[in-house]
């Protein structure tokens, strides 16, 4: 859900004396103190998603904790890729869920692990040059050092200057695109067919299709980071084929330059790996045209397993009464998150906190991204405020929303406004409202307040009589 900044002045009406006074209120925002929370949020983030996957990795809690308290450097690395990727989000003050932090940094550790192997955990520990402390680097077997030695070809290609001392026409093309050297070497270490693209078979064609469609020249290094593979797709034999395909299925053709940019890769799976994730959709009970909005709007959806993910993502939520039908369409990229680490975990605070399953169900219906939120670092401390609040559990129920807020910026500063005009709004009127209507709201209750004991003090004065 989308994040305001915090009303700075408000106009109170307030009495006192029998004489009416309007006032302006400043209110001054503590962004400094909410950034380094923000910040500090993050990192514990990055530290779980590294935790995750070095246990996914084959290693043990002991010692994947143990390359946590060695990896502080890295996790600076991970912060500061987590910014690039979402600069625009910063810039609004936003805060990012779980998912969001996870969907950028997993396909990072992924590159790195293909990229290091063996050394991965030196690379964690004595980031950023592994090499330095002396550890001894575990032998690589014959298929890793092919592999290897071409991945260093294909990087030296990309890299080395010319006799006229330029670099290849493809890698000046491309940093004209706004890429840089670095991130080119990135991508052909992850795939190195990159470096043997022609640049008027391959990539520049591409290009001008991707130019074509609407995608703003400035995604381009984006796309291309996250799916190089796009350049090597035939447009007339593949990837317009594939694009009519999926418009069939409901993809809005005027969003394409969106879906791109949000999920490259659809363009490079087979239409047997679509029609399984879409027969699932259909099975589920969402009509074509749901089917159509959800892969415009969450395309990467295709990427979740059905019998893994999806399906049990799906059985979980029908266990707590839920329409899966109805969150699916709603909120696909829910159906992304682990049942043990991701959904369980959440469905057992709200238990323990005495929600009823039912209860848990209706949240979770009304506000799809409620299991997307970090347990530590956003529900426990906004329900443990919450707790001060002069509202009821019910009022939470129905207005699970609440959770999408920020707390520094909008929850407080708001809730301490309502306290201080001495009224009393419900929960989703604090929230919900824009600007101007929380100042109407706050001042329509206090002239109701002011008439209300105008009224009872004329009545007092007439019993006295």
């Amino acid at each position: 859900m989308r994040t305001f900044p915090a009303i700075r002045s408000l106009t109170l009406i307030y009495l006192s004396r029998g004489v009416l006074f309007v006032r302006r209120t400043q209110l001054s925002l503590p962004r400094k103190l909410f950034s380094c929370q923000v910040k500090l949020a993050e990192k514990e983030e990055a530290k779980a998603v590294l935790t995750l996957f070095l246990k996914k990795q084959g290693l043990s809690n002991t010692v994947a904790a143990r390359t946590i308290n060695k990896s502080d450097l890295f996790i600076d690395h991970l912060l500061s890729r987590l910014h690039s990727v979402h600069k625009s989000r910063y810039l609004v003050g936003r805060e990012l869920t779980t998912l969001e932090i996870r969907d950028a940094l997993i396909p990072y550790l992924e590159s790195l692990l293909e990229e290091h192997r063996s050394v991965l955990v030196d690379l964690v520990e004595y980031f950023p040059n592994p090499s330095v402390k002396g550890k001894p680097v575990q032998p690589l077997s014959p298929s890793q050092i092919t592999l290897d030695s071409k991945k260093l070809k294909a990087v030296s290609r990309v890299s080395e200057t010319g006799p006229a001392g330029k670099l290849p026409p493809h890698i000046v093309y491309l940093m004209d695109l706004g890429m840089n050297l670095e991130q080119i070497k990135g991508i052909t270490c992850r795939f190195p067919a990159f470096a043997y693209y022609s640049l008027e078979g391959k990539i520049k064609p591409v290009v001008e299709f991707l130019l074509d469609l609407g995608v703003p020249k400035s995604d381009l290094p984006t796309i291309l980071v996250k799916r190089p593979q796009l350049c090597g797709i035939s447009l007339s034999e593949n990837l317009i084929p594939t694009m009519t395909f999926l418009e069939n299925l409901g993809v809005d053709k005027r969003q394409w330059a969106k879906v791109i940019y949000r999920f490259p890769a659809l363009l490079t799976y087979s239409r047997q790996k679509v029609k399984v994730t879409v027969d699932f959709l259909q099975e589920m009970g969402l009509s074509a045209e749901s089917i159509g909005k959800i892969l415009t709007r969450c395309p990467n959806i295709i990427s979740y397993r059905v019998e893994e993910k999806l399906r049990p993502t799906a059985e979980y939520f029908h266990s707590m009464g839920v329409n899966v039908a109805v969150l699916l369409h709603r909120c696909p990229q829910t159906f992304g998150l682990s049942v043990e680490a991701n959904l369980k975990p959440v469905t057992e605070f709200f238990l323990g906190r005495g929600c009823s399953i039912e209860e848990v169900g209706i949240m979770i219906s009304r506000y799809g991204a409620l299991y997307t939120f970090s347990l530590a670092e956003n529900l426990i401390p906004k329900w443990e405020f919450f707790l001060t609040m002069d509202y009821s559990k019910e009022e939470l129920v129905k207005f699970p929303q609440y959770f999408g807020y920020s707390l520094e910026e909008r929850i407080k500063p708001r809730y301490a406004l309502v306290k201080k005009c001495g009224v009393k709004l419900l929960l989703n009127q604090v929230l919900s409202l824009s600007y101007s209507d929380f100042d109407k709201a706050l001042k329509k209750k206090m002239k109701k307040m002011l008439s209300d004991k105008t009224s009872n003090d004329t009545d007092i004065g007439e019993d006295l009589l």
